[in-house]
């Protein structure tokens, strides 16, 4: 059974930006989008690249959901399920984040 993780305070999160956390042995690229306390996680690994680049990069909006643009070639990942917009054969695993009593958790 799965258990929710502290992984830092969502006020080490700056809005509009990522971070990279550990969560076992698994990089996480964690999204705050907005001022609020909703956030996202997936897989900090480009998959396109094998690099560790997706927590730095852009936050994008397009047809009301949220997505992620690689540094390295701006593919583009959905924040709510880590598909990849460019190719439909590829995504990036997702996790369960939630805020609780100012802390990010990861479900683990």
């Amino acid at each position: 059974m799965s258990q929710w993780v502290n992984i830092c305070n969502i006020n080490d999160i700056l809005p509009a930006t990522g971070v990279c956390a550990l969560l076992g042995k698994e990089q996480v690229a964690i999204f705050r989008p907005r001022h609020d306390e909703q956030v996202f996680a997936i897989s900090n690994i480009d998959p396109f690249f094998e690099a560790s680049v997706l927590s730095r990069g852009l936050i994008a909006e397009h047809q009301g959901e949220l997505w992620v643009a690689s540094p390295l070639k701006k593919q583009r990942f959905s924040l709510t399920d880590g598909r990849c917009m460019e190719d439909e054969n590829v995504s990036v695993k997702h996790y369960d984040a939630r805020v609780k009593d100012g802390k990010v958790q990861l479900k683990g």
